[in-house]
């Protein structure tokens, strides 16, 4: 059956986007990540419609990523095809006040779009190192803005392989969610609508927005981002804080020193030293300030 698989694979895909057993600590931010069986990156639409179509057929488990950014994959890796829609699914076109992107573009590269045709709207995600697929499932967001602030509509593929075009309001868009995972849709794009605005005041909020990032925000470590999601009410790097788990460690896992909402990789970390970590910090947390910490960060194992 892997045969029958691989060859109807291949029809579908170049050999060279194929890669088997790919360690999948090469695709995400936190570099952590056993193999996986299938690793593959369609090049449009119609590919990824045919390779779901025969992981389906063969009853090979799929999971679509962008790149890794809000992702912490199990040490045994994931026993299925990883299909990544990234670089390849990355183009992007700006009409007016609208840009029109691909799933797999980084919002880093919207937002320069978006500086160089001076609209105002987006610069709070130049710095949120994802692609725009992950960022509309989880309506991403950083200093006061988030995703359906400027979603006019997105693309999607349904588990049968149909395209629709969904208004933003029918996303169910909310802190850290939308329906889409529920609804088992891949995000194939998405139109952002912008305002007209000054190009140097926009330069000037995305450099003032970077400037913080790079200031408190430990990016010389392989993270996933901000590990824990807000609590209503408080923040979790001040639980964390408050609680004197910064430095706190388990394995190559640590609290960063100088941002606590932080888990990073020092260096050598795995999956369990992460969730080891994680569980010891929740228990501290809710033990001393009563408050329940969730993951941000999707678990695939």
């Amino acid at each position: 059956m892997e045969q029958n698989f691989e060859t109807c694979l291949y029809n579908v895909v170049d050999a060279a986007k194929i890669q088997k057993d790919e360690p999948m600590k090469k695709h995400t931010t936190f570099r952590i990540g056993g193999p996986a069986d299938y690793f593959i990156m369609p090049s449009n639409e119609k590919e990824l419609a045919e390779t779901i179509r025969v992981c389906r057929k063969f009853s090979i488990p799929i999971y679509i990523v962008g790149n890794g950014s809000n992702l912490l994959v199990g040490d045994k890796g994931f026993r299925g095809a990883i299909i990544q829609l990234y670089k390849s699914m990355g183009t992007f076109q700006v009409e007016g006040n609208q840009i029109t992107a691909q799933a797999g573009c980084s919002l880093a590269q919207i937002a320069n779009a978006a500086l160089d045709a001076a609209l105002t709207g987006f610069e709070f995600a130049a710095g949120i190192p994802g692609t725009l697929g992950g960022a509309v499932v989880m309506n991403a967001g950083a200093y006061g803005g988030e995703m359906k602030d400027v979603l006019t509509s997105v693309r999607v593929m349904t588990e049968e392989g149909e395209i629709m075009e969904l208004p933003a309001e029918k996303l169910g868009l909310g802190y850290r969610t939308s329906i889409i995972p529920e609804k088992r849709y891949i995000v194939l794009g998405a139109v952002i609508s912008l305002t007209e605005g000054k190009k140097e005041e926009i330069k000037a909020q995305m450099d003032d927005f970077r400037q913080k990032r790079v200031s408190k925000q430990p990016l010389e470590y392989p993270s996933a981002g901000s590990t824990f999601k807000r609590p209503e009410g408080s923040y979790a790097s001040l639980l964390i804080e408050q609680c004197g788990l910064k430095g706190f460690s388990c394995g190559g896992a640590m609290v960063s020193e100088k941002h606590s909402g932080f888990v990073i990789n020092k260096g050598y970390a795995t999956c369990a030293d992460v969730l080891e970590l994680c569980e010891k910090v929740k228990a501290e947390v809710k033990e001393k300030t009563g408050y329940q910490l969730e993951l941000e960060p999707i678990i695939l194992r």
